[in-house]
């Protein structure tokens, strides 16, 4: 039999999968899941950490939850043709709330997405493996760390730390402490206040601070890229911002 020649099973094999994959048409998307699930989790302690995979999250500090109330939304659409049937879970373990997606198979097409919701007065640490990170309206301390996936975080007060791997990073805060670094992708902070210290990195990306008016020592480099630096410096300034990259344009500049 020729070297080139596959078996009949094997051409059976292969027919029966591409025809399963041109059933299924167009990925799954998470927001067909008309039908989410929901719970609520118990929660005491100071810090919540989020441990995630797969799955796009949206993080809320809600005003409304009762003490000691984690909530969390979850959407889920997906299947697998060929091997196990998908498998959602979550469960609080002490003080990290695990969410987990398994998906896999020939043919696997699957997509998650969870919202959580917590109360006032807790700190969050988020650890993602592969998903993007929403998070809005937090006053007290927020972590975020993702291997793959970008970041957004809008409308909060209290400090901040922000990680990608792979991943762009955006914030929009009024945060006096922040510190945001990605090996691939750019970040961009918008600071709605003056700021204490702002610490800000990527490897492969621009970097873009905006600042509210004021004086700052400001150190900004990129080994091969513009560096633009328009607000007022001062090196005896208490308030620092450091912004370097290896690989982009850096600016530092006074907000519109």
């Amino acid at each position: 039999m020729s070297r080139h020649t596959l078996p009949a099973r094997a051409l059976a094999a292969a027919g029966t999968v591409a025809v399963l994959v041109a059933g299924l048409g167009a990925c799954a998307s998470a927001e067909d899941d008309k039908d989410p699930d929901h719970r609520t989790f118990a929660f005491q302690g100071d810090t919540l950490t989020i441990d995630a995979d797969d799955s796009g999250l949206e993080i809320i500090a809600a005003d409304g939850n009762a003490s000691g109330k984690v909530e969390v939304t979850r959407w889920f659409q997906g299947s697998v043709a060929i091997g196990s049937d998908p498998e959602v879970t979550w469960n609080m373990d002490g003080d990290r709330l695990k969410l987990r997606t398994h998906c896999s198979g020939v043919v696997a097409d699957c997509a998650s997405k969870h919202r959580v919701e917590v109360p006032r007065g807790i700190a969050v640490k988020v650890k993602s493996d592969d998903g993007s990170v929403r998070a809005q309206g937090f006053r007290d301390a927020l972590e975020i760390r993702t291997e793959d996936g970008s970041v957004r975080v809008s409308d909060s007060t209290g400090p901040l730390e922000l990680h990608s791997d792979d991943g762009s990073l955006r914030a929009d805060v009024s945060s006096r402490r922040v510190e945001a670094s990605t090996e691939n992708g750019s970040v961009r902070l918008d600071l709605r206040v003056v700021p204490d210290l702002v610490e800000t990195r990527s490897d492969d990306g621009s970097v873009s601070v905006a600042l509210p008016r004021g004086t700052y020592k400001v150190s900004a480099e990129s080994d091969d890229g513009a560096v633009d630096v328009s607000v007022p410096r001062d090196d005896t300034s208490s308030h620092v911002v450091n912004a370097r990259t290896q690989d982009g344009k850096v600016a530092v500049r006074t907000a519109n």
